[in-house]
């Protein structure tokens, strides 16, 4: 499998992923459908939260992303500015939000946003909450991988950026360079695990032994641990759901036992489903899936200035 398939594969694997957990969103895990009767569309009889949402429609973590990458190709680098005001847009107009329709906003992001819009800096933004921890900058950050040419260290520092604008607690920058640094490694198709731990060594090399950020990593995120996964929206359980999930065999079968977690279904699948997508290629997501996802046409243009910047 080339570089290009893993490419699409990483960008409309998460599209799709955060598509497919959208239905299921804010259910507990012992009320969701079997694993085998999770899908695009819900089983009979289940009432998804966000009602009168059409089945196939990515939420809040696909436009952002997407918001992200567009961003990214614009500018030629990370521009916070750039892509603060894209978050805005799509909060408050609906940029690359399906129909321009905004119906899933966190509440730490749509503080951050608030502030944005009354003129504090993307740099300072994300600090709303000193203490959030929430997933809302990485559900988003996987185009920053898929685009990036720089060496790791580059990598890392922007990770560290981009979720300054809404989520700036260390916890959050670490969690993101971390799976940039997994994501790059899977690109370069090393297996999924390996490409894990060496994620992890590289940011420790990274950090030194005696920094903020090191310290977090060890104390906090916690790489060598075991993972849990309790389907909620703090960034680390994320991590961990996307660790487990991972160890299914398919594209399809990673983003249903995603959303078998429960809650964050779509942030946990689509941070499991970017990778998967990478993993697989584009030909490993299901073609009735992808069939299915509406606002194909919207992003097809982007992905593809993607897949040309990094063929070029």
């Amino acid at each position: 499998m080339d570089v290009l398939s893993r490419i699409r594969g990483g960008l409309w694997g998460l599209l799709v992923a955060d598509a497919v957990g959208v239905p299921y969103e804010f259910h507990a895990m012992d009320h969701l459908p079997p694993l085998g009767q999770i899908d695009l569309v819900p089983p009979r009889g289940f009432q998804p939260w966000h009602v009168g949402v059409p089945h196939g429609t990515w939420s809040d973590d696909g436009a952002q992303a997407l918001c992200l990458a567009d961003s990214l190709l614009a500018k030629g680098r990370l521009d916070l500015e750039d892509f603060a005001n894209r978050l805005i847009a799509w909060h408050d107009h609906g940029l690359w939000a399906v129909d321009g329709r905004v119906f899933d906003v966190g509440n730490q992001t749509r503080d951050a946003i608030s502030r944005l819009r009354a003129g504090e800096s993307p740099e300072r933004a994300g600090f709303v909450h000193p203490e959030g921890k929430g997933n809302g900058a990485l559900m988003r950050v996987l185009p920053l991988a898929l685009w990036h040419r720089g060496l790791d260290e580059e990598l890392i520092a922007d990770a560290h950026r981009q979720s300054l604008v809404t989520h700036g607690h260390v916890t959050n920058q670490v969690c993101c360079a971390l799976y940039c640094l997994w994501a790059r490694r899977m690109l370069a198709g090393m297996d999924t695990d390996d490409a894990y731990m060496e994620a992890v060594r590289t940011l420790r090399r990274h950090y030194g032994s005696a920094s903020e950020y090191r310290t977090d990593l060890e104390n906090t995120v916690r790489p060598d641990d075991a993972p849990v996964a309790d389907g909620s929206g703090y960034v680390v359980a994320t991590l961990h759901a996307a660790r487990l999930a991972l160890r299914e065999s398919s594209y399809e079968m990673v983003v249903k036992r995603a959303i078998s977690f429960g809650i964050d279904t779509d942030t946990n699948a689509a941070v499991a489903g970017g990778l998967a997508g990478i993993r697989h290629g584009l030909e490993g997501i299901p073609l009735r899936w992808l069939e299915g996802l509406r606002g194909k046409e919207m992003a097809e243009p982007l992905v593809e200035r993607l897949v040309g910047w990094s063929a070029g």
